[in-house]
């Protein structure tokens, strides 16, 4: 017998005996690149049936490798592309370092629990040479994106769950940072999901990019990197908005499922004069920022200096590091808000995501007229770029939202984008007689 034979008799148990690695046949469609990984898998001495994650970090040194990883300043981003969508579908997301320490998850909670069983948890090492054949450390070991399902894990305690996962590189020198894991059912591996994490992988990229190019360069004594998440305004789709970033140092949170980024919801004031700022990163005066929250000018300026009191009041508890200057009032710290967010997407020609990243119109029961501006200027940027330069199934995918349903023009457009014999047709027909025969009636 071999050196690793009862490993290898160990692993055909665990599998379902589809496989002979000794000999490196394959039976019943076992993949190339997954008998590879099992067989370096074995070459570790690797038991499939104990094989798991290192015991999990403390809280300091979880907390210290966190804040050192350039990842940690990009993770809105992750969140906005990545986690919303993926909690729907009873997904997780996992971000790891390029050593497979996984540093954030988040998703869906049940998932989070049932996940705790295979030791899938912040803190844990899901290295190839840790756990053997897993979607985040053979994405690392092959330094390109994979996909795992079930029983193709080498260690049996995962063979529930199947995943993907792709590589984070450097934007500037190419080195792998990390990787992106979406881990559950069978919806982790269905054929959309590796294009979708490659095509958030490639937005992360683009961002740590932009970062590099308008970063201060640090002092040679002083290591490089981002130290804390950035802080994200949401404004898309909901009355009230809420701010998501890095906490005060001395909040823990007590809730094992809670979400790593702090997020606090805010009344629609001040949801308004954050987004205004954010926007107008130049700063506002008083008068100016009061004209922009109301037609009324009577007292507006002394009420917005009240309420600026009580904003930064409310601040100084929940994102103590978000400072509001004043003459003018401007944000002194970077605040990235998901409307813009959606205009840089729709600038780089990101279709998709600018769409999927679009939740609904700005704070949509604002009457404030600056905010109007903006929940204008969003809408109508997105109806125009998609309009003219996105593809037909885009187009498609924008019309059927609650803005575009009943706009005719757009809907006129997918008509004449597909093609003549495309039975799509028939339902963009449809549509178009039914937003005619409400304009009739």
């Amino acid at each position: 017998m071999g050196t690793f034979s009862r490993q290898e008799r160990l692993h055909e148990a665990a599998i379902g005996d589809r496989t002979d690695l000794r000999s490196g046949a394959v039976q019943a469609g076992v993949r190339r690149l997954v008998r590879e990984s099992w067989q370096r898998s074995l070459s570790l001495r690797l038991d499939p049936l104990t094989a798991q994650a290192a015991p999990t970090l403390a809280a300091d040194e979880l907390n210290r490798l966190r804040a050192r990883n350039p990842l940690a300043g990009v993770l809105p981003v992750i969140n906005t592309l990545l986690v919303r969508h993926a909690a729907e579908f009873g997904l997780i997301v996992a971000v790891a370092d390029e050593t497979g320490r996984l540093l954030w998850i988040d998703g869906d909670s049940s998932v989070r629990t049932r996940a705790e069983d295979m030791h899938f948890v912040v803190g844990a090492d899901w290295s190839e040479a840790r756990v053997g054949t897993s979607a985040p450390g053979t994405a690392l070991a092959l330094n390109h994106g994979i996909q795992i399902q079930r029983a193709e894990h080498f260690s049996q305690l995962a063979h529930p769950f199947s995943c993907t996962a792709v590589p984070i590189h450097d934007p500037v020198t190419g080195a792998v940072l990390g990787v992106i894991d979406i881990t559950g059912g069978d919806a982790a591996v269905a054929p959309q999901t590796l294009p979708l994490v490659e095509a958030a992988v490639a937005a992360l990229e683009a961002e740590l990019r932009i970062r590099s190019l308008s970063a201060p360069r640090p002092a040679p004594a002083r290591p490089s990197g981002f130290t804390a998440p950035g802080i994200l305004l949401t404004v898309l789709g909901t009355e009230h908005g809420a701010l998501h970033g890095a906490p005060s140092a001395d909040r823990h949170s007590t809730d094992r499922h809670s979400t790593d980024r702090h997020s606090v919801g805010l009344s629609p004031r001040h949801a308004e004069i954050l987004l205004l700022l954010a926007w107008h990163r130049q700063g506002l005066s008083a008068d100016r920022l009061a004209s922009l929250l109301s037609d009324e000018q009577p007292h507006a300026v002394e009420n917005l200096r009240a309420e600026m009191v009580r904003l930064r009041r409310a601040l100084a508890v929940s994102h103590p590091q978000l400072r509001i200057g004043s003459r003018p009032y401007r944000l002194d710290t970077g605040v990235d808000t998901d409307a813009g967010r959606v205009l840089r997407l729709l600038g780089r020609g990101a279709h998709r995501m600018a769409l999927a990243a679009y939740r609904g119109t700005v704070l949509p029961g604002s009457a404030a007229p600056g905010v109007a501006a903006i929940r204008a200027e969003v809408s109508q940027r997105l109806r125009q770029t998609l309009l003219s330069d996105a593809s037909v199934e885009v187009l498609l995918d924008y019309a059927r939202t609650e803005e575009a349903a009943w706009d005719s023009e757009v809907w006129r457009a997918c008509l004449q984008l597909l093609p003549a014999r495309s039975p799509q047709r028939a339902a963009v027909v449809a549509s178009l007689a039914r937003i005619e025969a409400e304009l009739s009636a």
